[in-house]
């Protein structure tokens, strides 16, 4: 290296370190991946210093970006007359500088700030405050872990070691109620509940102060959700690269998705924590229960109001109108509906109808939804809706695909198991379930050994999870390996051909045994294929108040709850069924437990052993998880199957190529070519 190359690089390292000292904020994903790092290496004090540096630079982060972008569109408007296109660019190109400047002044250069969408959903899930939690409790700051706990919980309640540590803490000397708050409760929901729960006591006057507050919050909510909607979009089932858009068509597209997801503003506020549907008829309650409490407070004018306010969202509905005219007679006068809720909806319908025409742009069909699903006559004496618990009408589509209707396969199971040696040990009456069964003998101890032999030499850390070496918890490593790399891998003489041959072989005999027993009556195709390994990490199982696997279900999003399971992505709805199939029992911990929906009640639980195979069917009707490994490794092959040939796995048909080829030369392997690209 030349003293010129030396010199740059030393100047720009420089200059790198200067910008980072010189950030008002710090990359909250950097502290966060040293927090992570201080876990691992026991350092507790770093782990709490970094996270909760890391969740401070987070919020920063979004509260300036809210911020900006308000500050740019008050200071940049659209209201030239005449109006022009020059007039219309110049706003935007304002509009951008004024946004980087001011991003950049308040945070330092953007592109520090460029984080992961995994990193992100870490923060949305709340996972820093399970390290939080774990890392106070190490310091015995028992308050401050108890609120981590609690915070935590609130986004994840299917977390079931959790909901008992916080029973635990409950007990603990220096813990107290006030103890037990949530951290990242969203001041218009706070405001809501407080003002529910004093409505029902009948305290109406108190009750009206903490409604007005909640609706304060959620249009200051819904303003800045709005402009955290801002950023860069996807461009859905559109090709950039193939296809060059004109400027128009670029700039519709790209507006109609920041419009969908304004639009989709009303559903997240109305959403608590860790919930997937949103609380059913959420901003029309606002107004629905302040009419009443105002009635009971003889303020009959504000009661008026409210009622109108309340038919904008549901013109007709009978049992307001009835209120209306009773207000009315009693004032002689009638009255106009609220400010905030004729402009919130006035604005809803003019984002409807240009959503319509941008979806058509789009060539998307657009689908209004019911946003303001009423919950039908109101009987009690409250004149309240009867069902508070969901929000906008939600149905499930479990039994729908791409807008049609799919043949639900009858259930049957006990069909041959085709091997002679595999033997039936549960069923699903004995499993308390449906379609469940537990087989051992699939494969016999030599299997085994070779199989976790094979584990140790290709696995790696974080494997199928884009490269995250504990997905599942902190207090545990995990690696995986698919059925290509395994056989990419034999080609290169790095194990042996005949242990990855082995994996295949294995997993196809699996398949077999699924598709036998439960009788299909079409073919059960691979849809993911892992061989997976979990790994206790010493000195971190102490206190452990996780699971090793959160409890979920395969196909759908678990939603404890309201005892629903959404079948929606980021859920694998193509699958159809799953199968686990244990290499080893020689560990601590590590169960497989089935639950009720609530994700609570333990229905099931296998221990694993060589050979022994779970099977049962993906969807809600069979939540799961893993017990925590508190010592030594778990080793299996975890399967997952679709009905579906559309769905079946990529690189299972690579794999099924590069079969089809040693089948054919057998030992002579030198024609082969495997892409290394095929396993990204």
């Amino acid at each position: 290296m030349d003293m010129n190359s030396y010199l740059s690089g030393t100047l720009l390292v420089i200059f790198h370190s200067i910008l980072l000292s010189s950030a008002a904020v710090e990359p909250f994903d950097l502290l966060y991946d040293n927090a992570i790092d201080a876990f691992h290496s026991g350092d507790y004090e770093n782990v709490v210093r970094y996270m909760e540096g890391a969740l401070s630079s987070f919020a920063k982060l979004r509260h300036t970006k809210v911020r900006c972008r308000l500050k740019c569109k008050d200071k940049h408007r659209f209201d030239a007359d005449p109006f022009s296109d020059l007039k219309f660019f110049d706003v935007i190109l304002r509009r951008a500088s004024c946004l980087n400047d001011c991003m950049e002044n308040k945070l330092g250069p953007q592109s520090m700030h460029k984080v992961s969408e995994d990193v992100i959903q870490d923060f949305n899930r709340r996972i820093p405050y399970n390290y939080l939690q774990m890392a106070y409790l190490k310091l015995k700051e028992l308050d401050k872990a108890a609120t981590a706990a609690h915070t935590y919980f609130q986004a994840n309640p299917e977390h079931v070691e959790m909901g008992r540590n916080l029973e635990q803490y409950k007990n603990m000397k220096g813990v107290d109620s006030k103890h037990f708050m949530d951290r990242e409760a969203r001041p218009h929901q706070k405001a809501f509940a407080e003002g529910v729960k004093l409505y029902e006591q009948d305290q109406y006057g108190e009750a009206i102060t903490f409604f007005e507050e909640a609706l304060t919050q959620y249009f200051k909510a819904d303003l800045e959700c709005r402009a955290l909607c801002e950023g860069p979009q996807r461009f859905v089932e559109q090709d950039h690269v193939l296809y060059r858009y004109s400027l128009y068509e670029l700039i519709s597209d790209h507006y109609t998705q920041v419009l969908h997801c304004e639009h989709e503003c009303v559903r997240d506020l109305a959403t608590r924590p860790g919930r997937l549907s949103p609380m059913e008829n959420y901003l029309p309650l606002h107004y629905d229960y302040l009419q009443f409490a105002f009635f009971k407070e003889s303020r009959f004018q504000e009661a008026l109001a409210c009622a109108q306010s309340y038919l904008l969202f549901h013109a007709g509905d009978e049992f307001m109108t009835d209120n209306v005219e009773y207000y009315q007679e009693v004032l002689g006068h009638s009255a106009a509906p609220r400010e905030d809720a004729d402009w919130y909806v006035k604005r809803h319908q003019q984002e409807l109808e240009l959503l319509k025409v941008g979806s058509q742009n789009m060539g998307v069909e657009y689908t209004e939804g019911n946003y303001w699903s009423s919950s039908g006559g109101r009987e009690d004496s409250k004149r309240i809706p009867s069902g508070t618990d969901g929000w906008m009408e939600y149905v499930p589509i479990s039994e729908k695909k791409n807008g049609t209707i799919t043949v639900v396969q009858e259930l049957k199971e006990g069909g041959p198991l085709l091997y002679d040696n595999v033997k039936l040990i549960q069923n699903s009456e004995a499993l308390n379930g449906t379609q469940r069964v537990l087989l051992d003998d699939v494969i016999s101890e030599d299997e085994c050994t070779e199989l976790k032999s094979l584990a140790h030499a290709v696995t790696m850390a974080g494997d199928g999870y884009r490269g995250k070496m504990s997905p599942h918890t902190p207090n545990e490593k995990f690696e995986g390996a698919t059925v290509l790399k395994t056989l990419q891998f034999g080609y290169e003489g790095r194990v042996s051909l005949k242990s990855a041959r082995m994996f295949y072989d294995v997993s196809e005999k699996a398949r077999k045994i699924i598709e036998s027993y439960f009788m299909l009556n079409s073919t059960l195709h691979f849809s993911y294929t892992h061989l997976v390994c979990r790994t206790a990490i010493t000195g971190q199982q102490d206190h452990r108040n996780d699971l090793s696997h959160p409890i979920h279900a395969d196909n759908c999003l678990l939603d404890p709850e309201a005892n629903e399971c959404w079948k929606e992505p980021p859920a694998y709805t193509c699958r159809d069924y799953s199968a686990l199939l244990y290499l080893n029992g020689d560990f601590e911990g590590g169960e497989f437990i089935f639950t009720e929906m609530d994700a609570k009640t333990l229905t099931a639980q296998v221990k694993p052993r060589c050979g022994r195979m779970v099977g049962f069917s993906s969807g809600g009707e069979n939540p799961h998880g893993v017990r925590a490994v508190t010592k030594g490794q778990r080793c299996a092959v975890a399967l997952w199957f679709t009905l579906d040939p559309l769905f079946r796995e990529l690189e299972r048909l690579q794999a099924d190529e590069v079969i089809e080829a040693l089948d054919k030369v057998q030992h002579s392997i030198s024609d082969i070519q495997i892409n290394p690209k095929d396993e990204l």
